[in-house]
């Protein structure tokens, strides 16, 4: 008798683990994904250096000027077409900034579009840092890290025979980083002195009656170490978009990049996309539930040693990913 036990409990072991078998498979099948080009994280690190090299992006200095024709001729040079915003605005101690958006449009008859977004400014100040805190920073990660990983997407739209369904508009906000300093409060109640590039924009799209499907905002994406939790405006306006975007970064193997965690609310470029031009667009930016922003920001510790090439891959091949699923 025990035999015959023995015997039935191995075929009930087996048909269960075949039943099994067959779901995975099942499963396996039914995930399946669009190919994907490949995003090369040495090419997004030469941008950014190439940033860095012209030195810090401050508004109204030859080498913020001089950054932004090279992003427009680098947008140009892969296919978009590029339009500017110039503008000025006024920043928290009453200085007027000349700034300008750039805006490169990739598949412009495409009706359907995804906006991907970072701001291309330095901040002017080292408000966060023991020293030199009237200085300018680099800004190798606070801003030049986004536009170097959205510039290596462009290229790759431009080089590689795999197209997305869905045309691309890239949008290099500036004046996002020139908002009042650390621990000093010079709102007159009615303004934000941040994001003053997207503010404009999302009053005053640069095509008129000009929407997209959803969009992507990438900021400080380059640190060693980096993790990227589910910012809280993204949650509130995107919900559904963080959570296919951080469930693709889990099927490419990259969970521990991207945890399963929230954390708070940020003000950046992406509020006022999704306040004022009403287009859910997430944000994918280092700041922990723990302790915030990383050592680094705001300081001259923000420099190429912190970029990682590791978590420009991570972030280029999600968005990538992402954009080749529409």
């Amino acid at each position: 008798m025990k035999s015959k036990i023995v015997i039935l409990c191995l075929g009930l072991l087996y048909g269960s683990c075949g039943e099994q078998s067959i779901r995975e498979e099942q499963a396996a099948e039914e995930k399946s994904f669009n190919p994907v080009p490949g995003f090369n994280a040495d090419s997004a690190y030469a941008f950014i250096q190439q940033q860095v090299d012209f030195g810090p992006r401050v508004p109204n200095t030859p080498a913020h000027r001089e950054t932004g024709d090279w992003l427009t001729g680098k947008l140009a040079a892969y296919g978009f077409s590029v339009s500017e915003q110039e503008f000025t605005a006024r920043a928290y101690d009453g200085k007027e900034l000349q700034l300008r958006n750039i805006i490169g449009s990739y598949r412009p008859e495409a009706s359907k579009r995804i906006l991907l977004a970072a701001h291309w400014d330095t901040r002017r100040i080292a408000d966060k840092d023991s020293e030199r805190i009237d200085e300018p920073i680099d800004g190798a990660n606070d801003g030049g890290s986004g536009v170097g990983v959205l510039l290596e997407i462009a290229r790759v739209l431009h080089t590689d025979t795999l197209q997305p369904d869905v045309g691309i508009d890239i949008i290099f906000f500036d004046g996002e980083d020139d908002g009042e300093p650390e621990h000093r409060n010079f709102r007159d109640g009615s303004q934000v002195w941040w994001c003053l590039g997207s503010q404009h924009w999302s009053k005053n799209p640069h095509a008129r009656g000009y929407t997209a499907f959803y969009g992507i905002l990438v900021d400080m994406v380059g640190g060693k170490n980096a993790r990227f939790y589910k910012e809280g405006y993204s949650i509130q306006y995107a919900k559904n978009l963080v959570d296919r975007v951080w469930n693709y970064a889990h099927e490419l193997g990259y969970g521990d990049f991207f945890p399963m965690r929230k954390t708070e609310a940020i003000t950046d470029d992406h509020l006022f996309v999704n306040q004022d031009a009403n287009i859910p667009m997430i944000n994918i930016i280092e700041f922990s539930p723990d302790y915030g922003f990383g050592h680094y920001h705001h300081t001259h510790q923000d420099n190429m040693d912190l970029i990682d090439r590791k978590s420009l891959e991570v972030v280029g091949e999600t968005v990538l990913f992402t954009i080749f699923q529409e």
